[in-house]
């Protein structure tokens, strides 16, 4: 067989039927279309639990610590491809579809190359894919799952408390969401906290967005991106995963942006690194006498945070999710001579 040289653009399209591990057998196929991706992979999982709650889909906020792992486990493993291969900038888009549920006819457009993965011999169960999708098949590589002859390790459950417990059950969703960060030379880890905020949020999405002039102090600041940069690459990401949510993105000069008035909104999504950000939030909110947030909290956005099993936490401490490092990797590109776009 001749050998598959890289495009551009590629397309990975697979099932997904079970939320309760991290989804090993995706390792080879993800890893060898990355492998062949030159600037854009865009993976999205099929699966019936990512209909609306009211559709018979999972809980959102039930399930959040499952599909956290998930994006990351997925993330880890297109990143770390891409990284070795010296494509830092690729871009990697990881999508949650629901079964039979439309999908944006422009998704697989725009590929050059698209894979679908195959389970157990089985090429149904895609019904919803589009005809930009399903009429390519001259285009159309089929991949088979990595076999394990072990049962993979099970996911751990990491129930998260809120920082401060608002009585009552936890709702499938919140109608108003909020969150905040810098978003320069959006990656991986990025992705998967504006994913989390969407993926709990039904109504509208707040992104507080660090203003350029509290940046000034950042290493390797003139390559940093400027805030309409920044605002518009988040945007276009956030429409594509969930294009049903509102997303108001603001800049902020302070920690609390919106929620400092608010009343509106219902949760917070937080990472670890920003946790002391949340706690300064539920103060000022209750001087203020404003409604409590529930708050949700981001296990893995970098290489020196994990709760992964081992196999998962070692690979993410080889895979480096900063905006520091991208920064410093465009420098010495420069250095080199070489032109990054």
């Amino acid at each position: 067989m001749a050998a598959i040289e890289p495009v551009e653009s590629t397309l990975l399209v697979t099932p997904l039927q079970t939320l309760n591990s991290s989804p090993h057998f995706l390792s080879s196929p993800i890893s060898f279309a990355a492998s062949k991706t030159l600037k854009c992979l865009r993976i999205v999982l099929v699966s019936p639990l990512f209909n609306p709650p009211s559709k018979r889909g999972v809980s959102r906020t039930e399930k959040w610590d499952e599909v956290q792992r998930l994006l990351t486990y997925v993330y880890v493993q297109a990143t770390k491809v891409a990284q070795e291969l010296g494509r830092v900038l690729m871009d990697i888009d990881v999508l949650l579809q629901a079964e039979n549920e439309p999908i944006a006819e422009t998704l697989g457009s725009d590929a050059q190359r698209i894979f679908r993965v195959s389970l157990a011999g089985n090429r149904d169960g895609l019904e919803s894919l589009p005809r930009s999708v399903l009429d390519r098949s001259a285009d159309t590589m089929w991949l088979a799952p990595t076999v394990y002859h072990t049962p993979p390790t099970p996911i751990d459950s990491h129930p998260h408390t809120p920082l401060h417990p608002i009585e009552g059950d936890l709702p499938p969703l919140f109608p108003v969401t909020a969150l905040g960060g810098t978003f320069d030379h959006l990656h991986a880890g990025h992705k998967i906290l504006l994913s989390m905020a969407a993926w709990i949020t039904s109504e509208k999405l707040i992104v507080g967005m660090t203003d350029d002039a509290l940046l000034k102090n950042k290493a390797n600041k003139h390559v940093l991106e400027h805030l309409p940069k920044r605002t518009e690459r988040t945007r276009a990401f956030l429409t594509l995963f969930k294009p049903s949510v509102e997303y108001d993105i603001v800049p902020i000069n302070d920690v609390y942006g919106p929620t400092a008035w608010d009343p509106n909104i219902q949760a917070l999504v937080v990472s670890k690194e920003t946790l002391s950000g949340g706690a300064a939030i539920a103060k000022h909110r209750k001087e203020k006498n404003l409604p409590s947030l529930r708050t949700f909290v981001i296990d893995v956005i970098s290489s020196t945070e994990a709760n992964l099993d081992a196999a998962d936490a070692e690979a993410l401490k080889k895979t480096k999710m900063s905006s520091t490092f991208i920064r410093e990797w465009i420098v010495e590109q420069q250095k080199k001579g070489v032109q990054v776009e």
